[in-house]
């Protein structure tokens, strides 16, 4: 009785069907998601070219994303290593085939290219990784190779249990022989591998009940030599001469079939045998290692480690602190919390960039909860926003086993190197290391001093170069010749037809034109652009600028603010993506046509420059605390005259990271009044996302000076109302934290009352401040000692907030953006400050009127007044009442999407 038929043809479509619903499957947790494939070939061999045909159409036919890399002939060693890899580092691609042999004209060592593939991607199985893995019985932690995997499921399809069984391999090649005897013993055959060397070989292929050959030679395994009944895997693809043929040639298999068939019970034929197979088992490892990928990488599902305080006492001075601990080296921090290493750029062995393409391939997945950390109305003595930020996260992470992530502020070196000094937190609750985060991290700042000032210098050169030169001569310097004609930039094409003229030739403009496109017209008492630099430096504030013979007298007054305070950082902190912050900064206004017409970036023809020096500084930073929990460290805006917020970029980043049990942190600048208002109003309103919990930062000395408690000068002891119990002046206090959180429940969200304790406040003051925290409208209100014990302390403020994310809220915005600016402010002023009312002074009247006809008038207010009060006198603590809140000037950040009106005396904020 002839043997049945094994078709791999039917397998192997069989194995195809199941891996595209396999894919299909994937596609339905992830839409943009597909298992990725690359072939890697050398040269141009055309049996190379046929084999990457089949696998590519095979590839197409299951949804898999294959591509086809071909490197020239003249293609050294070095370069075929760089393009693996590349792949390598691809985390889009899940699959690498090199396809061999390498047909180069240059000497290539092919084991060394073999396993330069990345072990989790040799779908081929042939690294020395995955072979070591196979031989010691590691089958679910490696790739087997093709043709062997393959022959197993041809041998499972006959329905012969291979366990018990005597199995006799023919060859022991690495690509077949080798790998077919592990995967046959480790399925429970007792196995002989044969050779070329073999002493009677025929005799070893009689005693097999299942046999694999795979020699290279054309029908050398006779029939009769076969076990009656066995199991014959054929691997074998020989031409020999046949004159039936149309090309003299046919295919044969290292078996000689007719023969064969009448004593096997099972056999491959050749062609139609195992060949289909291979390429199946290509396809399905490429699945397999997509589905591992998927597995490993789930939004949420995190692998991390903490690291343990060495807790002293009395707590050390920040920086011993902070170099006490060794942080964990970032790329490790950052695979431990989902990131991929295409993902991340790093920047020495404590801080990292991380890529904004990680947004598109987490965007189907859900947030997690959001949480803002704000203050009571600040005081010299200090509230401890920062370290309760720092120790919060400390306490969800590394004890309470959550997912956290920080996202906080890039501290400006003006107030660094200033009284106020650094911004990483303090004692046990601090990003580290607190250099690097203080000074100069990646370059952000310096970017945007970079940026801000290339736009100053284009303010002045334009405005010179107009008053010094005639229509034709400046059209000319705007429009050079380039090979003998000129041609628009797209910029200049930009401009045009802002002005309304549709042409792109530029030998066709009239006088006319050539004057409206030439001529900005800068009203230079206009210019509301200046210079910047992240230091104090007081003899900056106001200077004159052209002194030079160069610049022909024309000279004018001029000041520098800091870095900080420019529009360009309040852009970065309020942008989504790189496209949007172009778009944010050509519209950055930064003066006034004599005709009354706002000049732009874009007219100025800059803002592309603008977007390249900016084009790594909207990489959010990645960094770590003392405990080990990620932060995100990215933007710096000013609270005053910006909304003083960390940027919506690092923020989305981190809610898709944490997965939707997790919590991302951030802070808002000042007090509850200035940051957390214009977090709700500015930069929830521009991000889409909407906050969970509110948690305001109290201290017991703090609210005792909002009680009526003495001035405090600095570097002098403190009075003693603040070092004894005082609970009269700290009851009169409260009144500030009470205000507060009504005004966070203005918002719709439930408020967490942070007591941040120190040594010299008493029991009997902390439990008062809870208890009228409470009675104030507060979800929770609890005692943090974080500053000194890390996260430990803040281990009750954690649990009070993972309950308060739970608990219904209702958010919404406190005004809406059609209505006129005058009531926008009113309204913030009345609510938020418990002001009478407002009075627009002659300037402000001015402008709100300008901005109304200019277009800007539907965009959200950046109140800019002191932090020092709810109201605008800095002098008045607690909650002031019975006061109008007068407004000096407005001013516009439209590239950011503000108007912030300066209230009262607070001068020239920025330029401190």
């Amino acid at each position: 009785m002839s043997a049945q038929i094994i078709s791999g043809k039917e397998v192997s479509a069989q194995v195809r069907e199941r891996l595209r619903k396999d894919v299909e499957q994937m596609k339905l947790k992830d839409s943009n998601f597909r298992p990725g494939l690359v072939v890697l070939q050398v040269g141009d061999r055309d049996d190379s070219n046929l084999y990457i045909s089949m696998k590519l159409k095979a590839a197409a036919e299951i949804g898999i994303n294959a591509t086809h890399m071909r490197l020239p002939k003249t293609a050294t060693e070095e370069e075929v290593l760089h393009s693996i890899r590349e792949v390598n580092e691809n985390s889009s691609v899940h699959g690498l085939i090199v396809q061999l042999p390498l047909d180069s004209v240059h000497k290539i060592d092919t084991e060394k290219v073999t396993n330069a593939v990345a072990p989790e991607k040799d779908v081929d199985g042939l690294t020395s990784i995955n072979a070591g893995k196979l031989s010691r019985g590691d089958l679910g932690d490696c790739f087997i190779p093709c043709t062997p995997n393959g022959c197993m499921e041809l041998i499972r399809q006959t329905g012969v249990s291979v366990a018990g069984k005597r199995a006799v391999v023919i060859g022991r090649s690495k690509i077949v022989g080798a790998p077919m005897h592990d995967l046959l013993l480790w399925s429970h055959a007792t196995v002989t591998t044969c050779h070329s060397k073999t002493a009677d070989l025929a005799g070893e292929v009689g005693k097999a009940d299942i046999l694999v050959v795979g020699i290279g030679k054309a029908e050398m395994v006779k029939g009769e030599w076969i076990k009656k009944g066995a199991v014959v895997i054929d691997c074998g693809i020989n031409h020999i001469l046949d004159d039936t043929k149309a090309n003299g040639k046919r295919v044969v298999g290292d078996v000689h079939y007719a023969s064969a068939k009448e004593q096997a019970g099972f056999i491959t034929p050749v062609p139609g045998g195992v060949g289909p197979m291979t390429v199946a088992m290509l396809m399905a490892n490429t699945v397999l290692s997509a589905k591992r990928f998927l597995e490993t990488h789930q939004p949420g599902k995190w692998d991390i480690s903490y690291t343990k305080l060495n807790l002293q006492k009395p707590v050390p001075s920040d920086i011993v602190v902070s170099r006490s601990c060794v942080p964990k080296p970032i790329d490790r921090l950052a695979k431990e919390v989902g990131l991929l290493s295409d993902e991340v750029e790093l920047y020495g062995k404590t801080k990292a960039k991380v890529q904004l393409n990680i947004i598109k391939r987490l965007q189907s997945q859900p947030d997690g909860k959001y949480v803002v950390v704000t203050g009571i109305t600040p005081t010299p003595l200090g509230e401890g926003k920062s370290t309760t930020t720092i120790g919060l996260v400390q306490a969800l992470g590394a004890h309470m086993k959550l997912n956290v992530f920080a996202c906080v502020r890039q501290p400006s070196q003006g107030p660094t190197f200033g009284i106020k000094g650094g911004a990483a937190g303090g004692g046990y609750s601090q990003v580290i290391p607190m250099e690097e985060f203080n000074l100069h991290l990646t370059g952000d700042i310096h970017a945007i001093t970079a940026a801000n000032n290339l736009v100053a210098a284009a303010v002045d050169a334009r405005m010179f170069h107009e008053a010094t030169q005639s229509d034709k001569a400046l059209y000319n310097r705007l429009v050079p010749l380039s090979g003998g004609q000129r041609k628009f930039s797209p910029i200049q094409i930009h401009r045009l037809k802002k002005l309304g003229i549709d042409k792109t030739d530029p030998s066709t403009l009239t006088e006319e034109e050539i004057t409206r496109f030439a001529r900005l017209d800068i009203d230079p008492s206009s210019v509301t652009w200046q210079r910047v630099l992240d230091t104090n430096d007081r003899f900056l504030r106001k200077i004159t600028i052209g002194q030079a013979p160069t610049e022909k007298g024309y000279t004018r007054e001029a000041q520098f603010d800091i870095t900080v305070a420019s529009e360009i950082m309040a852009v970065l902190a309020l942008t989504s993506s790189l496209e949007d912050m172009r778009q944010r900064l050509a519209k950055m206004v930064v003066a006034t046509s004599r005709s009354g017409q706002p000049i732009t970036t874009e007219d100025l023809g800059v803002s592309g420059a603008l977007t390249v020096l900016m084009k790594d500084a909207i990489k959010p930073n990645l960094m770590q605390t003392l405990e080990g929990t990620p932060v995100f460290v990215h933007a710096g805006p000013f609270a005053n005259i910006a909304h003083g917020n960390s940027s919506i970029l690092a923020d989305k980043i981190a809610l898709k990271l944490v997965g939707p049990d997790g919590f991302v942190v951030t802070e808002a600048g000042f007090g509850a009044d200035i940051g957390m208002e214009k977090f709700f109003n500015i930069k929830c309103r521009y991000s889409g996302l909407r906050p969970h919990v509110v948690v305001l930062v109290a201290t017991v000395r703090a609210l005792k000076m909002h009680g009526g408690g003495p001035t405090v000068t600095a570097g002098m002891p403190l009075p003693k109302e603040y070092v004894e119990e005082n609970l009269d002046l700290l009851r009169n206090g409260c009144s500030n934290m009470r205000k507060q959180i009504e005004n966070a429940k203005h918002f719709g969200v439930p408020v967490v009352v942070a007591v941040n304790a120190f040594k010299t406040d008493t029991e009997a003051e902390l439990d008062l401040v809870c208890s009228m925290a409470k009675d104030g409208g507060a979800f929770d209100a609890v005692r943090c000692s974080h500053w000194a014990e890390g996260g430990a302390g803040a281990m009750a403020l954690g649990q009070a907030v993972q309950k308060a994310s739970d608990a219904p809220s209702n958010f919404k915005f406190l005004y809406e953006l059609e209505l006129p600016i005058a009531d926008k402010i009113r309204i913030i002023a009345q609510k938020i400050y418990g002001a009478d009312d407002i009075e627009l002074l002659p300037e402000a009247q001015h402008k709100v009127e300008l901005y109304t006809k200019q277009g800007f008038g539907n965009l959200p207010i950046c109140m800019a007044k002191t932090h020092l009060s709810l109201s605008h006198e800095a002098d008045k603590k607690g909650v002031p009442t019975g006061f109008v809140v007068p407004i000096r000037d407005i001013r516009a950040s439209v590239g950011a999407g503000f108007l912030y009106p300066l209230v009262g005396t607070y001068l020239e904020i920025q330029n401190r």
